[in-house]
């Protein structure tokens, strides 16, 4: 006799932690970017984010009575933690990312039940919360080190970190006012600051050491840096569709919707800097392959993914054009998640034989 039991009847091998494994690789090259231009900080938060969460997990889900060891096992909480690590400053304060994993894990991930039930993207989570409660500690980004005049050593960067000043006594404000030209910490920080002091002029702009002709197909400002790092997350998010890992709905419309949006301002605004330039600074192809494709927060049906990748893509270019906020990313994935059973509900895929009541 055959056992009878409920569908799926085959696996397709897709297992969590294989797939959360596959995500952090896709994320080594940026993150091998990221160190080289911005220094041994990025490091040291990684190592700070994965351990606390890592302890976090296991200290949760023993509360909860539930087997740490399977649930750390997963590489969700690790990945999680990687994330939230590469998107803030690299010399923040310790407890910046300490207190920014608490709010990931605890806040964005387990209140609601752990893995696979939470409504919104637990690490921007966390980034939102220090972002709206930290907002000085969260925009001191420092310039690519290639433009210090003493770039800081290991030693410098866990100074930094743990004390807020170097081994040989200077403040990351002393850093970067040591380069003539910097007036923002990021490029997005520099064309908002002009923009609202009404002094805004592409050529001046250009002028700061921060701005480079790296893309030559770009009519416009690109980063140091930050353009790198996006061409890394770009290589990065090509080969998971390649692995099939995550769905190109999202991130095509994500970046399709970005584009888009970014013209119409380029036409209609004075002000607005080119679609390309948009499309490489901030967090842009770290949010449109590897924020917004979280597969528990994110839309699950073919056209649903479409419709979510285009309203983050529409939200961050509003919030980056019209905010206080100089990218948005995070608080685009965040109001796209709100949205995301209502898009599931209206998009849900007309099952076979089935016709419309009538």
């Amino acid at each position: 006799m055959f056992r009878i039991t409920s569908s799926p009847h085959t696996h397709s091998g897709k297992l969590t932690a294989r797939i959360m494994l596959w995500v952090i690789f896709a994320m080594l090259p940026a993150f091998g970017v990221q160190l080289y231009f911005f220094g041994f900080g990025v490091l040291i938060q990684t190592a700070l984010a994965v351990s606390f969460a890592l302890l976090l997990e296991y200290i949760v889900t023993y509360l909860r009575k539930k087997p740490a060891l399977f649930y750390i096992s997963d590489f969700s909480v690790v990945l999680t933690a990687l994330i939230l690590a590469m998107a803030i400053p690299p010399y923040a304060p310790y407890w910046i990312i300490l207190s920014g994993i608490f709010c990931a894990v605890i806040f964005g991930k387990h209140v609601y039940g752990g893995l696979g039930q939470n409504l919104f993207n637990p690490a921007m989570v966390g980034y939102v919360v220090l972002l709206v409660s930290f907002p000085v500690q969260m925009t001191a980004w420092l310039p690519p080190i290639s433009l210090l005049n003493e770039p800081p050593t290991l030693a410098d960067s866990c100074h930094l970190i743990f004390s807020g000043i170097t081994t040989d006594g200077f403040s990351l404000h002393q850093l970067v006012a040591s380069i003539d030209g910097i007036t923002s910490a990021t490029p997005l920080d520099a064309v908002k600051t002009g923009a609202k002091s009404a002094v805004f002029s592409f050529n001046e702009l250009s002028q700061s050491p921060i701005f480079s002709a790296i893309l030559p197909f770009s009519s416009a400002l690109n980063g140091i840096g930050w353009t790198q790092v996006n061409l890394a997350f770009l290589f990065g998010g090509l080969f998971l569709i390649w692995r099939k890992i995550i769905h190109w709905q999202i991130p095509v419309a994500f970046l399709t919707a970005l584009f888009i949006m970014a013209c119409l301002n380029w036409i209609l605004s004075p002000i607005a800097t080119s679609p390309i330039w948009q499309l490489f600074t901030g967090a842009t192809m770290f949010g449109a392959f590897f924020i917004a494709t979280d597969p528990v927060s994110a839309s699950i049906t073919p056209t649903g993914k479409l419709i979510f990748g285009a309203l983050t893509g529409i939200l961050v270019s509003l919030i980056r054009f019209y905010g206080n906020y100089p990218d948005g990313v995070a608080f685009a994935v965040l109001l796209a998640n709100i949205c995301v059973p209502l898009i599931d509900h209206y998009s849900r895929p007309r099952v076979a034989g089935h016709t419309e009541r009538r």
